[in-house]
């Protein structure tokens, strides 16, 4: 693709309460340290009486802060999720409710969900919508619960996973040097099955099959998502690099999915040469799905470890099975 005249003009995060590991282990009797050394993870956050809507809404409000942007200002509102807090209405109508006056304004509310790489196809999407005609500036949020579609006797998953919320207010800008430089996102769909919710949707319906925990909780064959992983990933990132004047080593930052320390681990072992320049945010936030992007995002700017003019790669995998990516100037 060619290169979209987008620049990201400031980042927002929510946090619900922080639940350390000790915390959660004391809770569900599991041996004192196996959360951190299995799942890599010391630190996630639960929501105790938070929405997506909610969190979705104070994520979006510290980024309007952060770019001095008002709501008056937005052409677009995006929800890039893989949680929501009702099946109907789409979740974004809920975020831009939650706003402060958000209900003042009538600028569209869209939906869009690849789970865990809803933040990056999102950021695909809006780069090509923002024209400075149609759309100047659009508000593009994750906000995800994770936390209630744990099954406490699944210790793997009931320890990697957190509930957050991030945001990023882009804008149409062609004075800047900021842009999107390249996406890509592909799906390898006999992974669908490797990581599912079953219960809840049209196939195993409330009235037909009625609620446990087991159908109703997110579950995934780990062994067999890293083998896809392993055997997809490089030829993928080396489709993408064809495709543009760089290479991978002359990315400035990049900010994987955090998936599992085992899917970072793996990464990093297939592109040793970039190690140093790979983001992690999983010992203190877990995975948060969509969210996990945009907070480590955050997080990288916040430190200043990505500069304004650098270039930044988002990469990572979503269940389906799916493998994105997207290449900006910051």
């Amino acid at each position: 693709m060619s290169k979209k005249k987008v620049k990201i003009e400031g980042t927002g995060v929510y946090f619900p309460k922080a639940i350390t590991s000790e915390d959660l282990e004391s809770r569900h009797r599991l041996p004192k340290g196996w959360s951190k050394r299995y799942s890599g993870v010391q630190n996630r956050h639960h929501v105790t009486n938070e929405s997506n809507g909610f969190m979705g809404a104070r994520a979006a409000e510290d980024a309007l802060i952060a770019s001095s942007t008002k709501l008056a200002d937005i052409d677009m509102l995006i929800s890039a999720s893989g949680t929501y807090d009702y099946p109907l209405p789409n979740q974004s109508s809920m975020i831009k409710h939650h706003l402060h006056n958000g209900d003042d304004y009538d600028f569209p509310a869209i939906d869009i969900d690849s789970t865990c790489l809803s933040f990056v196809a999102g950021l695909d999407m809006a780069s090509r919508m923002l024209d400075g005609e149609s759309y100047k500036k659009i508000l593009l949020i994750s906000s995800e619960v994770a936390s209630k579609g744990l099954d406490p006797s699944n210790w793997e998953t009931l320890t990697l996973f957190g509930d957050g919320a991030a945001a990023v207010v882009l804008s149409y800008d062609p004075s800047s040097d900021s842009s999107v430089i390249q996406a890509k996102h592909k799906n390898f769909s006999e992974g669908a099955f490797h990581s599912i919710i079953e219960g809840g949707g049209s196939v195993n319906y409330y009235d037909d099959t009625p609620f446990n925990k087991e159908l109703h909780s997110f579950k995934m064959d780990g062994k067999k998502l890293l083998r896809l992983a392993k055997k997809k990933l490089n030829p993928f990132v080396n489709s993408f690099f064809s495709e543009v004047e760089f290479t991978i080593e002359d990315v400035d930052v990049i900010i994987p999915h955090q998936a599992s320390r085992a899917g970072i681990e793996m990464f990093k072992r297939m592109q040793p040469s970039v190690t140093a320049k790979v983001i992690t945010t999983l010992a203190e936030n877990g995975n948060c799905i969509a969210a996990s992007i945009p907070m480590s995002l955050h997080y990288a700017i916040q430190q200043d470890k990505l500069k304004r003019g650098e270039t930044c790669l988002l990469i990572g995998t979503a269940a389906g099975f799916s493998i994105g990516a997207l290449l900006f100037k910051y």
